[in-house]
């Protein structure tokens, strides 16, 4: 059994906080010898891809110290225990169970009288059966037409990961003959959001998705109402045109109202569901199951990567370690996302959910007061167009935010153009090498509003191009790093306490049990 410690009593964690300042990026860069830490600061990841951290400010004492720490807190012991079934989320007494929805690590895992391995891979089935089944016409809406069209209707996790698993896939499945229905989101309680979607689509060929684990969030129920009236509007029956997934004991499940229920559980974390029937669903009818099916392969592959003891060898745990670095010992406070692929467009938001709902927390897994930082804050935005945005603060800035660059060498649809000798692929990867080392190298110059102090650190993901099994392994890359920089903290990043107490007193608002300030302020706003 691994032993659950905060960090700051490790003794690695007190030779690391020695350890601050050492490395200057822009002489490593500069040096004659770039080359070859380029190349041998470089991990191979799960679907293809590589991690590489030469522009990081660690060495070889560091990564020695982040190894023993890895050690001593034991980190893939941890990991193991979690894949067999332990008790992780200690918050809500729960298990943590999103990477056996890959169905490929672990032991069998029993809960609920049920081996929940088996329970995940047939939902996988039962979705891939219905989607055959939409796909193939043999289910048809009322008017004997096929579906054509998909919308999930779900908030947090049941729209972030799938909404950005999809429009990373989109144009690649066009490519590869892989498309087969056009997907929408609908996620804010905001009545413009899902009117807006709503009246976009051809209501008569679309399904619905109405993703809530327990069949009473409240944002996700209004939004199934305002639906619900515009079906009935367009003259069709909800129950021809309404999925859920859900859990087996929601009021959604075998429901009539619905075409089809697939079922999920509380030991899947909204934020970590993309891979389990929350992104199944959507993906499956949006691309097919074969596509999905990639995906949690690629996922598997990183998962497995994770298992490994050599942080050199173990791309998650290598990036949460240096992570862990940069927050607690360099004292960054945030980190950019910077995906160099439109498709990866809404990556950075997925992930700010998965960061910053896991690790955001100020208290240990038993609930004891921690004495040093956590979760960085994390935002990004595909580049090129951050480099027109808010890339000037992280140039010339006075925070450091360490940066993660994302980019492949082709694009996803063959389609490109050749403007003054070079394609636009071409310019976007020159982008990506030029920012690495100009925010590694920086520039002097006589005029302070041009110079560039540089030594500003970031890692570069990189692979061929952006497809199922890649995305999949991407994505559990990040879930992974997620995991390990929580168990190095020794906190919970598996609960969510901190969005519960916004819902508590909204209901309260909406019932009219106010007073104080919620009474005040509710008059501001509430006619």
């Amino acid at each position: 059994m691994a032993t659950w410690s905060n960090v700051d009593s490790l003794s690695s964690w007190k030779k690391l906080q020695s350890l601050k300042g050492m490395v200057c990026i822009a002489d490593e860069l500069s040096a004659s010898t770039a080359a070859d830490r380029i190349k041998k600061y470089s991990v191979s990841m799960g679907g293809g891809l590589t991690y590489n951290y030469a522009a990081k400010q660690v060495n070889e004492q560091i990564l020695k110290t982040l190894a023993e720490l890895a050690e001593e807190q034991q980190l893939v012991e941890k990991y193991q225990e979690l894949l067999d079934g332990a008790v992780i989320n200690t918050g809500e007494k729960r298990m943590v169970l999103h990477q056996l929805t890959r169905g490929q690590l672990g032991k069998d895992v029993m809960a609920d009288g049920v081996n929940k391995r088996e329970f995940y891979i047939n939902e996988v089935k039962r979705i891939a059966e219905f989607a055959d089944k939409v796909h193939s016409g043999e289910l048809k809406n009322e008017k004997g037409e096929k579906y054509t069209t998909v919308c999930q209707i779900g908030i947090g996790g049941s729209d972030l990961g799938p909404r950005a698993m999809y429009l990373a896939l989109e144009n690649w499945a066009k490519k590869n003959n892989t498309f087969k229905m056009e997907a929408h989101f609908i996620s804010n309680v905001d009545p413009d959001d899902a009117a807006s979607v709503v009246k976009s689509l051809d209501i008569s060929k679309t399904i619905f998705i109405l993703v809530s684990k327990s069949g009473t969030t409240l944002e996700t129920l209004t939004n199934e109402s305002f639906v619900k009236e515009f079906i009935k509007k367009a003259g069709c029956d909800a129950s021809k045109h309404m999925i859920a997934v859900t859990s087996e004991t929601s009021p959604l499940a075998h429901n009539p109202d619905y075409m089809a229920a697939f079922y999920m559980d509380d030991y899947i974390g909204g934020r970590y569901s993309s891979t389990s029937g929350v992104g199944g669903a959507v993906l499956s009818l949006a691309f097919g199951p074969k596509v999905f099916q990639e995906f949690l392969d690629g996922a598997a592959e990183e998962d497995k990567l994770s298992l490994n003891k050599d942080i050199l060898k173990n791309p998650a745990m290598l990036d949460a370690l240096i992570g862990v670095y940069e927050r607690n010992v360099q004292n960054y406070p945030a980190t950019a996302i910077l995906p160099y692929s439109q498709a990866l467009s809404r990556f950075p938001a997925h992930l700010q959910q998965l960061d910053m709902e896991s690790n955001g927390k100020s208290v240990n897994r038993d609930g004891a007061p921690l004495n040093y930082v956590t979760g960085p804050v994390i935002f990004g935005e595909p580049g090129t167009n951050g480099q027109h945005s808010f890339y000037q603060l992280l140039h010339q800035g006075t925070d450091i935010i360490p940066l993660q660059f994302i980019a492949f060498r082709e694009n996803q649809t063959g389609e490109d153009v050749v403007i003054e000798d070079s394609t636009s692929q071409v310019k976007l990867c020159a982008n990506v090498t030029a920012q690495i080392v100009a925010f590694a190298c920086g520039k002097k110059d006589e005029n302070p509003n041009k110079a560039f102090a540089g030594n500003r650190p970031s890692s570069l993901i990189y692979g061929e191009q952006l497809n199922p099994k890649s995305l999949g392994a991407l994505l559990a890359h990040y879930e992974n790093k997620v995991m390990f920089q929580g168990f190095v903290w020794n906190i919970n990043s598996f609960d969510q306490e901190g969005v519960q107490l916004g819902k508590t007193l909204a209901k309260a608002v909406l019932k009219g049990n106010t007073d104080g300030a919620l009474a005040a302020y509710s008059k501001l706003l509430i006619k």
